[in-house]
């Protein structure tokens, strides 16, 4: 056999040379496929959303949950875009998306081609969307005409049963029911910081219950009787209140409601907060009253006045960190190891401003006798 030639042998090894680099290459790739398998919309769709949150390394039972509908498609996109890029993409929690009606297969498409996270679609019972069994559908209409140009939503029956369902259902949907806590998310807004931390682990490791990162004033006329209402409940049930309570910040030393509330569109919480008989107690008081309909009460006061009632105030947090911009208001921190983080527009600094927020830090809990005194003074609102 003639001899191998110089040249022929230097040609061989980097034949060989070649082939290796390009195992080890595809070894590399195979890997990172493997790791993202775990992330991206690999997910068996029919499995249940728990098992889905446990099954993803040291996440806790939660998710990032939105009512929406198919024609919000656009705007449900980008603040999930947003918060893959902010926060998700590094965790991989599931979103849930709710409507009242079928979601088209347009949306589901859109939804799940800017998120590798689980996904899921759910459509509401209609005994959870619809008019209270407590109020009469001409008294509903005679409202919606007399306030139809009072303020925004005047005269929106849909409004108002998508601020009964949030006040009094969402939690209840079958998609929900394995979750130890939700982060509400609605189309449209902003999310101007990054996240390097796990909020739904930050409110466990600290015990929190609600938090939000918004509190402005609600418009009187929307809740004029809210607090009557109210006061009325905590009176029939002394025993579900806590020893103490952090009712001063929506009800001052004189029994006026100061219409402070958390802006719900933006609430991570501790879902047996929701699930609690206190709660359903007091939500079932107000439907019984009508508030929801023949005024106009949002799911915001409604969750506000449960927590400051029912809670206390180290129980609450403001998710001072998370710059946020929903169509009305927007915050964004001055702190500078904050906004450091943040990329945000003019007129961010609302909450620096916000009367609602400086009385967040000026008062405290009081005690239960305290709050009862409280709920049976005369309504001086």
């Amino acid at each position: 056999m003639a001899p191998v030639s110089p040249r022929f042998k230097r040609l061989l090894i980097a034949v060989i040379t070649l082939l290796g680099l390009f195992a080890v290459y595809q070894t590399f790739d195979v890997s990172s496929t493997d790791r993202s398998v775990k992330t991206p919309n690999t997910y068996i769709p029919d499995t249940p959303v728990g098992q889905n949150v446990t099954s993803s390394g040291n996440n806790l039972r939660a998710a990032l949950v939105a009512l929406v509908r198919n024609s919000e498609l656009n705007g449900m996109r980008s603040t999930v875009r947003q918060l893959e890029d902010r926060f998700n993409s590094r965790h991989n929690y599931p979103y849930i998306f709710l409507n009242d009606e079928d979601f088209t297969e347009e949306f589901k498409d859109g939804m799940r081609s800017v998120t590798k996270a689980p996904v899921y679609f759910g459509k509401l019972p209609t005994e959870h969307w619809g008019l209270s069994p407590y109020v009469t559908e001409k008294k509903v209409q005679e409202a919606l005409e007399h306030n139809r140009d009072r303020y925004l939503y005047g005269g929106s029956y849909s409004y108002r049963l998508m601020c009964r369902y949030q006040s009094g259902f969402v939690y209840k949907h079958d998609l929900l029911k394995d979750l130890d806590y939700y982060w509400r998310i609605e189309p449209d807004v902003h999310y101007y910081c990054d996240i390097p931390y796990d909020p739904f682990k930050y409110m466990k490791d600290n015990k929190l219950i609600y938090g939000y990162t918004i509190s402005p004033v609600e418009k009187a006329e929307t809740v004029e009787t809210l607090w009557e209402t109210t006061r009325k409940w905590i009176l029939e049930n002394p025993d579900y209140l806590q020893d103490k309570s952090f009712i001063h910040w929506v009800v001052n030393e004189k029994s006026v409601y100061t219409r402070c509330h958390f802006w719900s569109n933006f609430e991570i919480v501790d879902l047996s907060f929701y699930r609690s008989e206190a709660y359903e107690s007091y939500f079932q008081h107000l439907d019984r009253a009508g508030g929801f309909f023949y005024e106009r009460w949002g799911d915001a006061p409604v969750h506000s006045m449960a927590a400051s009632i029912l809670l206390r105030k180290e129980q609450i947090h403001w998710f001072e960190d998370i710059g946020y911009h929903h169509p009305g208001y927007a915050h964004c921190p001055d702190k500078p190891e904050m906004a450091a983080r943040c990329v945000c527009g003019g007129g961010s600094d609302y909450m620096y401003r916000s009367m609602c927020n400086r009385r967040f830090g000026e008062v405290g809990n009081i005690h239960k006798d305290q709050v009862l005194e409280l709920a049976a003074m005369p309504d001086k609102q």
